[in-house]
């Protein structure tokens, strides 16, 4: 929601705010999070309306992966269309391979259920642009396989973020690779797929 991309950071922030979240300036509102926690420069803001005092983490080799789970509201990434233009089709569940199903509707005036799965993941060793990219990546694939391994037939939820913190690279450029079987892309994978495993479990 702010301070999206690549580029010098002096804080992460990841506010909870309520569900059914007003507000049309979520990148206004974490700076002024922000300013009121006395956090200054350049910093990444994320959003959940997930408890984000239930955050889990997960530890390798010098990665930290910490992780809100709300999964409330999950599915698939490679959705049908009428995911996002109209309103769940009861027919939607007849194509084959569709892992939509009616039950996963939101009904009208249905309590409202949390979802989002933020992971922020901190690494001792700088990365370049390239290896960062992948980090993401890799991250979100671990992710996937911690929620399937949770017993959860999804991919996330349709407002999960991932935020990569490491070192700024010197004159060597950081790592190379952050892919899930180089060096600190495997910690990577490992660090998130124990911190989503175990927030998933105990996830809404």
């Amino acid at each position: 929601m702010l301070g999206g991309g690549i580029g010098p950071r002096a804080w992460i922030l990841n506010a909870q705010v309520p569900g059914g979240y007003p507000r049309l300036d979520p990148d206004r509102h974490l700076a002024e999070i922000a300013a009121a926690e006395g956090l200054t420069g350049p910093g990444a803001g994320l959003m959940t309306a997930a408890d984000v005092a239930a955050y889990t983490t997960g530890h390798d080799g010098g990665v930290t992966a910490t992780v809100t789970a709300g999964l409330g509201v999950r599915g698939w990434a490679a959705a049908p269309d009428t995911a996002t233009r109209a309103p769940h089709r009861p027919e939607d569940a007849e194509v084959p391979g569709s892992p939509f199903r009616p039950e996963d509707a939101e009904a009208p005036g249905s309590p409202f259920r949390p979802g989002t799965v933020n992971i922020v993941v901190t690494l001792p060793v700088a990365l370049s642009d390239a290896a960062l990219v992948n980090a993401v990546a890799t991250a979100t694939e671990a992710k996937v396989q911690a929620l399937l391994d949770a017993g959860l037939d999804c991919s996330g939820t349709p407002t999960d973020a991932v935020c990569v913190a490491a070192p700024e690279p010197g004159h060597d450029g950081g790592e190379p690779f952050a892919g899930p079987r180089s060096t600190w892309g495997a910690r990577i994978a490992r660090a998130v797929h124990t911190a989503v495993l175990a927030g998933a479990r105990t996830a809404p």
